[in-house]
């Protein structure tokens, strides 16, 4: 599944630290009541432009209602798009960022969180000093506020979009992805010791266990943007991938969160802006790959957009590039999953998923000789005019990295279609394979009859994880139905997608990062609280 159009975009992890602690007193209720504050500027700066952070933390004893941050910078920062967790707004030099709905009051000892994307050229000095509310925190002896920057501000247009292939015909949502994203790190080193809070998975028979012996039933959510908003030229995420978006995502009892990435970002193509591409984009993806493992959520990477110029049956896209979903991965695959084993090679906790959905079986003639394509590649892919890298070429390459992660397979027909992958399944000599299969209210196979016959064998022999589960009415009592059948046969599964698009024209799980669901949501929200 993915989206076709992109709105504005943000970027980035916490990097350079300039904390500004600072006491909240002066004229109106905060300082009757002798309230402090402290405020923690934070940028993550790629010469061009930087991603600003604000923690706002309320150090007094009594709530700040209405909240509104104000400060100025002394260079030509603009703001960049809408940001997040906050609303942000721009006046000349001077900033604003005004307090959400749902954190409209800063309870005493509580903090909330706010990030937004600036440009600028030459310097990009900090902040000197913030205001609340009007009040300035510039010292507890200051009898009396200074001046705040100006509250009358106009608020900074977003980009406007920028159209991107259409999904596969199994996965055709059409959405506006909603304001942007900044990844943040997660405390962790980054080496990957698999200590974090999620399990250390391996494959057992038909069942994904953790250290020791359990079986791991992963239930959760995907979370798109990755894949496609670096591409496009806008940042790395769609809406926040921060704290907050996490315990969100967690106060569902969700347990996992696959993340699509794309190809041409991580391996640093030339057709991608460079402060999204490369070392940049890998960076971001790894911080929220480590925020979610250390949230205790298993998080599964997910190679959804790749290269290669297709223009055949189901063609997503007549570009090379990774903008869309092509039927099968090219070359550049095999060193994008090199790349990535080797970064995660020492974290048996993340889930590899080699192709989102191929469709072979779009492209060449038999279903044989496609279920041959998905394995083998090369050769076995007449009917597709780029060099393919079969999956037994990426699980190759996954292992000779050194990494003996989990890896998911999806089946042909978009993931639909796993009738043939046992016989096709590829070699692997860390025994760690497992099928992916995503199933929509639109797909073949979608009723409990194929799934019983089809994949139901498949799951008693591997493990099988739903990596998409969706339908097109914004309802869910198709994907109740799939909960119900997952549970029962102990399979893995979970929901596309948690971005704010409207429902009505994909499956999308949230209305608001908060975690506040759809019509549709509400569906899987329910259940796994039920059963997680």
């Amino acid at each position: 599944m993915t989206v076709r159009t992109t709105t504005t975009a943000l970027v980035a992890a916490l990097a350079a630290t300039a904390a500004a602690t600072l006491a909240l007193t002066g004229a109106g209720p905060a300082a009757a009541a002798g309230l402090q504050c402290s405020v923690d500027y934070t940028t993550n700066d790629w010469g061009s432009g930087f991603t600003a952070n604000v923690k706002l933390t309320n150090a007094g004893t009594t709530p700040i209602d209405n909240w509104s941050l104000g400060y100025a910078y002394t260079g030509n920062q603009t703001l960049s798009g809408s940001g997040w967790n906050g609303t942000w707004s721009q006046s000349g030099k001077n900033v604003t960022v005004a307090a959400p709905a749902w954190a409209a009051t800063l309870a005493a000892g509580g903090s909330v969180s706010a990030g937004a994307n600036f440009s600028y050229s030459g310097t990009n000095a900090a902040p000197a000093s913030f205001t609340v509310n009007g009040v300035a925190c510039n010292g507890a002896s200051s009898p009396s506020p200074s001046p705040s920057p100006s509250p009358s501000v106009s608020a900074s247009s977003s980009p406007s979009a920028s159209p991107s292939a259409s999904a596969s015909p199994s996965a055709s949502a059409s959405a506006s992805p909603s304001s942007s994203a900044s990844p943040s790190p997660s405390g962790s080193t980054g080496t990957g010791t698999g200590t974090g809070k999620a399990p250390a998975l391996h494959v057992s028979g038909n069942k994904l266990v953790d250290a020791n012996g359990a079986q791991v039933v992963l239930r959760g959510v995907n979370r798109s943007g990755m894949e496609f908003m670096c591409v496009q030229g806008y940042g790395f995420s769609d809406g926040p991938v921060d704290a907050a978006s996490i315990a969100a995502i967690k106060g569902w009892k969700a347990n996992a969160v696959r993340v699509p990435v794309n190809e041409d970002c991580w391996n640093g193509y030339a057709n991608v802006k460079p402060e999204y591409a490369g070392e940049n984009y890998r960076t971001a993806v790894k911080n929220f790959v480590y925020a979610l493992r250390d949230a205790g959520l298993t998080p599964i990477i997910d190679l959804h957009w790749t290269q290669g110029l297709y223009t055949g049956n189901s063609s997503g896209c007549s570009d090379v590039n990774s903008t869309c979903q092509k039927p099968m991965p090219g070359a550049g695959a095999a060193t994008f999953w090199s790349s990535v084993a080797t970064t995660f090679k020492n974290d048996p906790s993340v889930v590899f998923d080699l192709l989102n959905e191929p469709y072979a079986d779009r492209a060449v003639s038999g279903l044989d000789q496609a279920w041959n394509c998905w394995r083998d590649g090369g050769s076995a892919c007449p009917g597709i005019g780029y060099p393919v890298s079969g999956m037994q070429t990426l699980v190759n390459s996954v292992r000779t990295a050194g990494a003996n992660n989990v890896i998911l397979l999806g089946g042909l027909a978009y993931s639909n279609d796993l009738g043939q992958w046992l016989a096709h399944k590829p070699t692997d000599p860390a025994g760690n394979l497992a099928a992916s299969w995503h199933v929509y209210n639109f797909n073949t196979c979608s009723s409990q009859s194929c799934w019983n016959s089809t994949v139901a064998p498949l799951a008693a022999q591997v493990p099988v994880v739903v990596g998409e589960i969706g339908e097109n009415d914004c309802a869910h009592s198709f994907i109740d139905q799939v909960m119900s059948w997952a549970d029962a046969a102990k399979v893995s599964y979970l929901g596309w997608t948690w971005n704010t698009w409207d429902c009505g024209q994909g499956p999308s799980l949230i209305s608001d990062f908060d975690g506040t669901p759809t019509a549709f949501g509400l569906g899987l929200k329910n259940h796994l609280a039920a059963v997680n």
